[in-house]
């Protein structure tokens, strides 16, 4: 029996044939009814994650203002939950690489709602901070492994596009947020108060995510890399299934299309070891710098906006009714990047993008007309979003199928860990210098980000996964 197992596994040099014949099928597959619940079903669940990283900020004024709450228990409140992503990225994006992406992404979610649901009755702030961070640890998983499944498997043409209407989905959320904390914050439903209904909503909206995740496919390129040969083809043909009718028999002949692949292959046993070689060595380098400094721009203005109007004299209605104004800049940003992402390169989308939320950022800290803090915040927040699903897709492409998700999953959890730091950062600059100061440091950061894409980032747009990472 023992021999017979071993003869039934695969070589690496047969998994990495395998994993090319697949993924070559599936960037041949026209768009269907699967690709679109892939679509719909990882864009909901991102949307209570970008729900639950907003509502930092709103839990944050309403306990300011109703409660007194500030100093280090402030900084705190709004950094536990980060430093729990940071720790959920890195630990779910090497596990989804181990038991699927599928399971992953169920088991994250369903972490996430019972620990929003324990914060949602928390005592004291010192409660809230604990819980605010177990729930972080679910909700920091997502990203990494929602980007991992779509680079997966969304076909090569189609694949940048696709992935943006999942993350215009998820961006609703910041708009919705928006308003419902201008309706809730200073009020309370049936006694409880309005910041508590907010978590509480965040939990029950995961939940039913869940279940709509349920019915999609493993992907196919993960079940290829772990030598699952005929369970990869099935779920092949889960995608061609309404696609066409041609197409139904996908999984079954899936070495009919042309294969390019480099002329000595290098097969690496350990996928860990995958990472070590160049050009994934370098690639590691410039994501961990890239994330480290990206969340001054993008956090930085999403978390802080509301304080930063407060900050300039103006009450906690009208700062909040100004942040939610500003927050309808998130999906419709993430719109614009739809088709951005089908004509231009990635790496110098990034790059671009980057250069005007810089440029809006520092405007929107230095005006003094209402209308024109709405106009900067909104032309901000737009661009914040072509910034995040361009990098979104363009991070997730630059790894192999093996060791995507670890790979996304350790480098974007320092952009967790760079948030959590924000507050002892830009909230003291905040407050002894005033906006101006505070986002020129942001300004300076978002540099350093546009710097190091600038010299290290490859070009990805419309390449096959497996001609982008060809070891």
């Amino acid at each position: 029996m023992r021999i017979e197992a071993e003869m039934a596994t695969p070589s690496p040099a047969e998994r990495q044939e395998l994993l090319t014949d697949i993924g070559r099928r599936l960037d041949h597959l026209p768009i269907g009814p699967m690709h679109l619940k892939v679509v719909v079903a990882i864009g909901l669940g991102l949307f209570f994650e970008v729900f639950e990283i907003f509502l930092s900020s709103t839990i944050a004024t309403a306990l300011k203002t109703q409660y007194g709450l500030g100093g280090r228990a402030l900084e705190l409140l709004l950094a536990s939950s980060f430093l729990g992503m940071f720790i959920g990225a890195a630990v779910f994006g090497r596990l989804a690489d181990r038991i699927g992406r599928r399971r992953a992404f169920l088991l994250n979610l369903v972490w996430f709602s019972v620990w929003s649901v324990i914060a949602a009755f928390a005592p004291n702030p010192w409660f809230l901070v604990g819980v605010r961070f177990m729930a972080g640890v679910g909700v920091g998983a997502e990203y990494p492994v929602a980007d991992s499944y779509l680079s997966d498997v969304l076909p090569a043409s189609h694949r940048g596009r696709m992935a943006a209407w999942a993350y215009t989905c998820s961006f609703l959320a910041v708009p919705v947020l928006g308003f419902l904390s201008l309706g809730l914050t200073e009020r309370s439903l049936l006694g409880v108060a309005g910041w508590r209904i907010l978590l509480l909503i965040g939990a029950l909206g995961a939940v039913l995510v869940v279940f709509l995740r349920r019915g999609l496919p493993e992907s196919p390129r993960w079940l290829a890399g772990v030598g699952r040969a005929e369970d990869a083809r099935a779920a092949v043909r889960a995608f061609a299934s309404g696609a066409d009718p041609w197409l139904e028999d996908a999984g079954d002949h899936v070495s009919a299309m042309p294969v390019r692949t480099s002329a000595e292959p290098q097969h690496v046993t350990h996928p860990l070891r995958r990472l070590r070689l160049s050009p994934y060595r370098e690639r590691l380098v410039m994501l961990c710098v890239f994330h480290i400094f990206q969340p001054f721009g993008y956090y930085g203005f999403g978390t802080l906006a509301a304080l930063v109007l407060v900050s300039r004299g103006y009450d906690v209605t009208s700062s909040l009714l100004f942040t939610a104004l500003s927050y309808i800049g998130y999906p419709i940003g993430s719109l614009l990047s739809i088709p951005l992402l089908k004509r231009f390169e990635r790496k110098y989308l990034v790059m671009g993008s980057v250069a005007a939320m810089a440029v809006f950022g520092l405007l929107f800290a230095t005006v003094h007309s209402s209308t024109l803090i709405v106009v900067f915040g909104f032309l901000t927040t737009a661009m914040s979003n072509v910034f995040s699903n361009v990098y979104h897709v363009y991070q997730a492409e630059i790894f192999p199928s093996d060791v995507r998700a670890t790979a996304v999953g350790w480098t974007y959890s320092l952009s967790r860990l760079s948030s959590g730091a924000l507050p002892f950062i830009l909230i003291p600059v905040l407050d002894s210098y005033g906006a101006a100061a505070m986002f020129t440091v942001v300004v300076a950061a978002l540099a350093a980000t546009m710097a190091v894409i600038a010299l290290m980032g490859p070009r990805t747009t419309g390449r096959n996964l497996e001609e982008i990472n060809p070891i």
